[in-house]
């Protein structure tokens, strides 16, 4: 006889009340303003800033990255300069507010009005204005990517030293490189540490990306706060960016799981079900009890 688990279908059973008891104040409380969202959701202007919103999110992780990963192999290097500049950019990034750090870079006009290329203390050859430079989309890029690079540099490091260092022995016992070693087989190992974090950084950059509103840079945020500016319908805007955030970050979610699921092969006897395959084996479970239960009453 199998074992009777009371407490937790008692359990179960509280928490989904609880949940049918939040889904119904949301869908029937008329201050949300439903047809109002559906009217909006696919509005130009909300598109528009989605579309910069998902952008700035791309740009800045790759960047983000292009820049953490030297970093971090800086941050393990045996010279102590690399070790030392690598620590003090993380040090200071890491902790400095974000919307700080985006003020500062768009002032930035207070303390280098212009910025020229030439000679050191000599002549310049190319002078730019920086009010001309920096607009409010660059400075976002400038200010998103020197942050988050400095998290990326953590998680890259955190990645190389989860491999073993046998692996480095091995392959510098065959007269394989450091540099090439590094690329081609440690590197890849380490992707399996990385990818959960980085997942984590792109959904939280993703987010992240609503505080350059402060800028007046047209992302979804800004975008649905001018709507709501002219119409006063403030809880349905805010609903609009809200829903379209969660189905966002819902595939940006399940694409994580699948190149975690990539990563993961060779380090476990079977790959985790994917889930569509965990709904097929439920409903086969279901469908054996329910059998089961048929059979016993016949």
């Amino acid at each position: 006889m199998p074992r009777r688990h009371v407490g937790r279908r008692l359990t179960a059973v509280v928490a989904l009340l609880v949940f049918a008891m939040v889904v119904n104040s949301v869908v029937r409380n008329r201050a949300f303003q439903w047809d109002v969202v559906g009217r909006y959701f696919t509005t130009t202007a909300v598109l528009e800033g989605l579309l910069l919103t998902l952008w700035l999110t791309g740009v800045v992780m790759v960047l983000g990255f292009l820049l953490g990963t030297p970093l971090a192999v800086m941050r393990l290097s045996a010279n102590p300069v690399l070790r030392t500049l690598s620590w003090g950019y993380v040090w200071i990034f890491r902790s400095t507010p974000l919307l700080v750090q985006l003020l500062f870079w768009f002032n930035i006009g207070a303390l280098y009005p212009t910025l020229g290329l030439g000679i050191p203390f000599g002549p310049e050859f190319v002078t730019v204005k920086t009010v001309n430079l920096l607009g409010p989309t660059l400075t976002a890029v400038i200010g998103l990517t020197l942050h988050e690079a400095a998290y990326a540099a953590e998680v890259v490091r955190g990645g190389i030293l989860s491999v073993d260092a046998g692996q480095t022995e091995a392959a510098q016992a065959l007269g394989i490189g450091r540099p090439r070693a590094l690329r081609r087989i440690v590197v890849p190992q380490a992707m399996r540490a990385i990818v959960p974090t980085a997942g984590n950084m792109l959904i939280g950059t993703l987010k992240g990306t609503s505080i350059v509103s402060v800028l007046a840079v047209h992302d979804l945020l800004y975008s649905v706060q001018l709507v709501y500016n002219q119409t006063y319908q403030v809880i349905p805007l805010l609903m609009v960016a809200t829903v379209w955030y969660i189905a966002v970050t819902t595939v940006l979610g399940a694409g994580q799981f699948y190149v975690e699921r990539h990563y993961a092969r060779g380090s476990a006897r079977a790959l985790p079900p994917t889930p569509l395959r965990r709904l097929g084996i439920r409903l086969a479970d279901l469908r054996a009890r329910l059998e089961r239960a048929t059979a016993r009453r016949g």
